[in-house]
């Protein structure tokens, strides 16, 4: 059986392609349990559209994943993907929180809810396996009366998958617990990756080669935290960690066999062990594999952390932490669950400096509790803190978060588009009575300005051989942070 796992061009601004983890686990899956004519096609970095390979390349399967931005062209993808014949699946964060959307479109026959690794190992064997419907059978909507009976002996025991059976309704078969030993999951196949295509991890970080091998390495899963902006619908509110011994093994592989020269830690925290982190460092100077810089790609946290932390992820080969701040406003820390203090960011903050580490900082704007005091309260931290990059974001009231619960109960969203909840867009998406989208918007190209634009900051930059080199890329961005495609269109 011949697979294909797809992920759609994105739309959406990023400074940054680095490689789909999830596919590569999906892939991970699918070859350890015997089904190895599987490719991965990122259409980011692939040379031709996904039309264009569908038509030279016949498959039995397509898979697509989609965050909630992309979903139209997750759906684009898998109508190309029928029109070849094939079976289509889709899955990730979006399906997961909404699966009824997908599976109710003619072009989608399942949506895998969840984590996947199992629940696509699952399906294949059933449509492979020696009792299994040709593919002729299982394509149009799996609505022939001749896959009547793979409904009803298979598809309704794979948990986490949404179908439609013989008759057109759609049914949901319960929820696939989280895998808790996820030791047990195999390695994401980096093999299938075309590496050479994608960039850094982190563009804008000074000293990290443009044109790295980059790899990325889930450590951990999930988050136990409730901050009410956070969708976690694959991972989900618990935290699975792999043992330090068997992240370094992983991490071993891809710097000696796979050539990495650049690896990104992309868990959404990390750092909740403190001990386990700092036996991981403690591994990779023993291993000698520090001499490979590697990141945090996603914020950790700044209440689990400490000096000897710092001074051993540097050892290890650290280039540059990053930290969830979110707000310069206690009050508004409080009613959005953060559970850190803003004495938390500025000890982090410090004690990540002091260790010689790059700093980034995440913050936040239109946040339920903001006003334009606090979003100034924001900016006024950003600068005390001054990390070495700061990232701006304007509030995404994702489905399946108490955000979008709050936009929706006492307030007004503005569109249903999916395509305007990308994070680093200019748009303001729902509206509260304290706080009008055009003060968020204002106050968002006001803190990148403030931040980016200060005198001592341009002389740090000017002098910096990194900035010449990547002077292209500023320019390009110039406008969308400082003065806003609204500004542009105007000028």
């Amino acid at each position: 059986m011949k697979i294909l796992l797809a992920s759609p061009k994105s739309t959406v601004w990023n400074s940054r392609k680095h490689i789909h983890m999830g596919f590569g686990y999906l892939a991970g899956a699918l070859i350890a349990a015997g089904y190895d004519d599987v490719r991965l096609f990122d259409a980011e970095v692939e040379n031709e559209t996904v039309a264009s390979h569908l038509g030279r390349q016949p498959y039995d399967v397509v898979g697509i994943s989609s965050p909630t931005p992309l979903i139209y062209e997750a759906w684009e993808t898998a109508a190309l993907a029928k029109d070849h014949g094939a079976i289509t699946i889709l899955g990730g964060p979006h399906p997961t929180l909404m699966p009824d959307e997908s599976i109710q479109r003619p072009e989608v026959d399942l949506v895998v809810r969840g984590e996947a690794e199992d629940t696509i190992v699952e399906i294949v064997k059933e449509l492979a396996g020696p009792n299994g419907p040709a593919k002729e059978q299982v394509s149009d909507s799996l609505s022939r009366a001749s896959h009547q009976q793979l409904v009803d002996s298979s598809l309704q025991q794979i948990l986490g998958l949404s179908w439609k059976d013989a008759s057109g309704q759609v049914v949901h078969n319960p929820d696939r617990p989280l895998r808790r030993d996820i030791e047990s999951i195999p390695w994401p196949a980096y093999h299938l990756f075309r590496i050479e295509r994608y960039t850094n991890l982190q563009p804008l970080t000074d000293g990290l080669d443009p044109k790295a091998r980059a790899f990325t390495l889930v450590t951990s899963r999930g988050c136990p935290h409730q901050c009410i902006y956070c969708s976690k619908p694959i991972t989900g509110h618990t935290w699975r960690a792999r043992s330090a011994e068997h992240v370094v093994a992983e991490w071993r592989y891809l710097v000696r066999k796979m050539g990495a020269t650049e690896i990104g830690i992309t868990d959404d925290v990390w750092n909740l062990q403190l001990d386990r982190a700092k036996e991981i460092c403690r591994l990779l100077i023993a291993e000698g594999l520090n001499h490979v810089p590697w990141i945090t790609v996603h914020g950790m946290r700044v209440d689990h952390t400490d000096d000897e932390l710092f001074q051993l992820m540097k050892r290890a080969g650290c280039k540059r932490v990053g930290f969830g701040v979110e707000s310069g406003n206690q009050a508004v820390l409080d009613a959005i669950k953060k559970r850190q203090t803003l004495d938390d960011a500025r000890r982090a903050f410090r004690q990540a400096k002091a260790a010689g580490l790059q700093t980034m900082g995440f913050f936040i704007f239109g946040l339920p509790a903001d006003t334009e005091e606090t979003m100034e309260d924001t900016i006024r931290f950003a600068l005390e803190l001054d990390p070495n990059l700061a990232n701006f974001m304007i509030a995404a009231p994702y489905p399946g978060t108490e955000l979008w619960e709050i936009a929706r109960r006492e307030g007004r969203l503005f569109s249903m588009d999916w395509h305007d909840y990308a994070i680093h867009d200019e748009k303001a998406r729902y509206e509260l009575p304290t706080l009008p989208p055009e003060l968020v918007e204002r106050k968002w190209h006001e803190a990148y300005r403030r931040f980016y634009l200060r005198p001592s900051r341009i002389w740090r930059r000017a002098i910096s051989l990194d900035t010449w080199r990547r002077l292209p890329d500023y320019a390009s961005n110039f406008g969308r942070f400082f003065l806003g495609r609204k500004a542009e269109s105007q000028g």
